[in-house]
């Protein structure tokens, strides 16, 4: 389509070029082909050349210079402990499967009332809609760029209206590095020309029992790449009790098991290869491709975490039956652990990790000191717990930062 059409050299000589739908339709659905929610899920070529794509209009896109994603931030914060309403059976907090269901928990549990600190909160809006006219301006690799919409599709996950405000979800039940800041912009501008209220664009990323809630503003309504954080808070629903304590029986009773003859994991985020177990348990059995494609995982990425998996003995690498291409499914014991309540959860992760040596040295070595073992330190554990084929000294000190990162998670799990 970009040679076909001459993209690159249009966007060069004029800043951008406007696309319709029925031209992509040529080649492939143009849902398909423009739903980009995260920059690592850009095509080469536009990654390669610094675009993005916009819709503008029912019917039509801009490819342009454009900056269009927000990192997400990284900041530690204490997690919010709540109750889920013991009388409903429809609903089921331990089994949440869609963004819906993950935004229906966060209401009735009043995560939302109290993020929003709207005591009145009412379901209102939702769906797609018609977003009507605006314009607005964007950064560009040429500086400010114009930008008119007209009568583009806008989707609202969730609508929430108070006393005061109205509150506009986007939710995801995976974990991004980032997000398309035109899925917070679109429904702002819209409802900000239709409503005296204050509008709060709010980002919900549901994984692992945890609600993490960030609500944004922007600066200047009328620029894309004005938005600011406000606030962010995590909750999680109250299910039994995990303190050090237990977290020492833990240490005492789980048996170290002999390396497993597989690459030692390369994985620094332990919430991601919960999250890939998560996406599994829904799904049975993913290709490689569908997860770098859906989620917020590069190619490198998915071979990371899916190897991580397997290297707990959570998840099998597959080949599909039908289409013979390679990819993950849950193993028996991976299936065992997401029947069970979210506590009891936690506590089986952390069994599996230490239960390898060098997690498990580290640990202890933390709770003895009472901070995170430093690189050498743990480099030095690492060699005394025969690896399975780690050579190089700068090998080492990358997988160190798994160590960390595990072990890292496991304390941030306790109670305090």
């Amino acid at each position: 389509m970009f040679d076909k059409h001459k993209i690159i050299n249009k966007v060069l000589t004029n800043g951008h070029t406007v696309i319709s739908s029925s031209t992509i339709n040529e080649f492939r659905e143009a849902r398909l082909m423009t739903k980009f929610d995260h920059r690592s899920q850009l095509p080469k070529l536009f990654s390669d050349n610094n675009l993005s794509i916009l819709p503008i209009s029912r019917g039509e896109y801009v490819i342009g210079s454009f900056e269009t994603f927000s990192s997400f931030n990284k900041d530690e914060i204490d997690i919010s402990h709540i109750e889920f309403p013991s009388f409903l059976e429809s609903l089921d907090y331990r089994n949440i499967t869609s963004e819906a269901t993950a935004i229906n928990c966060a209401f009735v549990s009043k995560i939302l009332h109290d993020f929003t600190e709207e005591d009145n909160l009412l379901p209102t809006v939702s769906g797609r809609m018609s977003s009507l006219s605006f314009d607005f301006g964007i950064n560009s690799s040429k500086g400010l760029f114009k930008i008119n919409v007209e009568n583009s599709q806008v989707e609202i996950d969730g609508g929430y209206e108070g006393d005061n405000s109205l509150s506009l979800i986007e939710a995801k039940n995976y974990i991004s590095d980032d997000f398309l800041i035109r899925q917070l912009y679109y429904p702002y501008k819209l409802w900000s020309n239709k409503i005296q209220k204050q509008v709060r664009p709010i980002f919900l990323t549901y994984t692992n029992g945890v609600f993490h809630l960030r609500e944004y503003a922007f600066d200047d309504i009328n620029h894309y790449n004005s938005l600011i954080l406000v606030k962010h808070k995590k909750y999680v629903v109250q299910d039994g009790t995990f303190n050090i304590e237990i977290l020492q029986e833990i240490l005492e009773r789980t048996k170290t098991v002999k390396e497993p003859e597989i690459p030692f994991p390369q994985a620094n985020s332990f919430e991601r290869v919960i999250n890939l177990c998560e996406l599994l348990n829904q799904k049975e059995f993913l290709t490689k491709e569908e997860i770098t494609q859906n989620y917020d995982f590069a190619d490198r990425q998915t071979d990371y975490y899916s190897n991580a998996g397997k290297y707990l003995g959570l998840l099998d690498i597959a080949r599909d039956p039908i289409t013979r291409q390679i990819g993950c499914q849950l193993t028996r014991q991976g299936k065992y652990i997401f029947n069970t309540n979210l506590i009891d959860r936690q506590k089986e992760f952390v069994k599996l990790i230490v239960s390898h040596s060098a997690f498990k040295k580290t640990l202890q070595l933390y709770l003895e000191n009472g901070e995170i073992p430093n690189q050498n330190q743990i480099v030095e554990i690492m060699k005394g717990s025969k690896l399975y084929k780690i050579g190089a000294e700068k090998t080492y000190f990358r997988r160190a930062s798994t160590i960390t990162g595990w072990v890292n998670w496991i304390m941030n799990q306790l109670e305090e």
